[in-house]
């Protein structure tokens, strides 16, 4: 695969902070990139770095080959060939869909303009609006023609900042199939900027995982999910819950039980955060914990139920470990998140153990 962006070494400080520090990143021709990441961590100030908005204090940008930005080299904004779809559109509410798209594309000649003003209404179906003011058009239509005017001066790299956060949202999913078609019917690299997971896994064929200025990880959606290379990475993307355990060579002490995991040879930790996703908690029969005759210390109920909803998977809870005086509060979980047919009550005692799987666990809950 040929690379279509190559950022080495990138920092960008703004009012003396440092928003972005020693980030490096490659996207490929035609691939679209999920950017993820809490308020703050630097994912716009990546994009207006990138399109020309915002100047790096050091590093380098390279877009097809042309270097954009380094120690001897500034290209301004105009002249990157990088298009930018903001959150709110920022469309011309004086002008109609058609002058809207023509606003990039001056320099052509009439003809020219008029053929890729054409191209791109058919396309975008939005020929039935090209008379129309901004203000007549749904969300949806409004981004289309966002998405047209940025197309059309033919961008070699397309940016959009947070670009379905104003679609309603029975509409989103659809529209965001839509939108990555026409992107892939472009051949179209491009980088969005989310809050939403669920976003990246639908429309993104890489996802990024930034954090304080900070690339965390970069890989596909479905690897990050399956491997984050952190607790940090793991808990921003809600990839399961934690439940602590203390961890010799023996195996590993939790308050759902022991499980099948030694310290590493050499290694003297004691303490780790297991990854548990509700598909791997199991919901045991549940028995009377004042029964006389219930002497089996493994049928006894080892978690509470917080926290109720319903949905399309069934019953969700939360729940958290039952508290007594012998508790290892070292180990005390809460948030504990299983779906089940079951119906349950608020504060019921029930009985929770895990599925052997390769366990994912972390002995440090920083960076």
């Amino acid at each position: 695969m040929t690379a279509l962006l190559s950022i080495q070494q990138l920092s960008v400080k703004l009012q003396d902070k440092e928003v972005l520090s020693s980030l490096d990143l490659t996207l490929n021709a035609g691939d679209i990139l999920g950017l993820v990441g809490a308020s703050g961590c630097g994912k716009t100030t990546l994009l207006n770095a990138i399109a020309g908005f915002s100047k790096p204090s050091t590093g380098q940008i390279v877009i097809d080959g042309k270097v954009l930005s380094d120690k001897q080299h500034y290209v301004p904004a105009e002249n990157r060939q990088v298009g930018m779809i903001f959150q709110d559109y920022a469309l011309f509410p004086h002008l109609t869909v058609k002058e809207n798209i023509a606003f990039g594309i001056a320099q052509l000649t009439q003809t020219e303009q008029q053929q890729q003003i054409d191209s791109l209404l058919t396309i975008l179906k939005l020929n039935d609006y090209q008379n129309s003011y901004i203000h007549q058009l749904s969300g949806g239509q409004q981004q289309r023609v966002a998405i047209a005017r940025a197309l059309a001066p033919k961008p070699k790299l397309l940016l959009l900042d947070e670009p379905f956060s104003n679609i309603d949202a029975r509409l989103r999913n659809e529209l965001m199939v839509e939108i990555r078609q026409l992107l892939k019917q472009f051949d179209m690299t491009a980088i969005f900027v989310t809050h939403n997971k669920d976003e990246v896994f639908t429309f993104a064929d890489k996802m990024a995982v930034m954090a304080q200025g900070k690339l965390l990880q970069f890989d596909t959606p479905s690897i990050i999910c399956q491997a984050p290379n952190s607790y940090q990475v793991a808990d921003f993307l809600q990839l399961g819950s934690w439940l602590p355990c203390n961890v010799d060579e023996n195996g590993a002490q939790s308050l759902l039980g022991n499980l099948d995991i030694s310290a590493e040879h050499g290694t003297q930790f004691s303490k780790v955060h297991l990854l548990v996703k509700p598909s791997q908690l199991i919901l045991n029969t549940l028995v009377d914990e004042n029964s006389d005759t219930n002497t089996n210390t493994n049928t006894k109920p080892n978690a509470q139920v917080d926290y109720i909803s319903v949905t399309e998977q069934g019953y969700h809870y939360s729940l958290s470990n039952i508290d007594s005086p012998s508790t290892d509060q070292s180990l005390a979980f809460s948030k504990l998140s299983l779906y089940s047919d079951i119906a349950l009550s608020l504060k019921q005692h029930v009985q929770l153990s895990i599925i052997p799987h390769n366990f994912l666990y972390f002995t440090n809950r920083g960076v």
